[in-house]
């Protein structure tokens, strides 16, 4: 079993680092959830999808970003 990459966001209301673990599908489907900061506690509107070039792409974007 291989451990889940971890990616650095920085959050949209507080600007502090968040640490996530990302847990992609092999057929690079976009993920679109929420998460909490783990500091502020605001709730981060989270996408995982896959660029042009096969490489993920994580966006973290406030609830008004949407």
């Amino acid at each position: 079993m291989s451990a889940l990459p971890e990616h650095i966001i920085h959050c949209p209301y507080c600007n502090e680092t968040n640490e996530i673990l990302i847990e992609f599908s092999e057929e690079g489907e976009t993920q679109d959830y929420i998460e909490d900061c783990q500091v502020c506690c605001q709730p981060i509107h989270i996408i995982v999808q896959m660029d042009g070039r096969g490489q993920m792409e994580v966006i973290a974007q406030g609830e008004d970003e949407v």
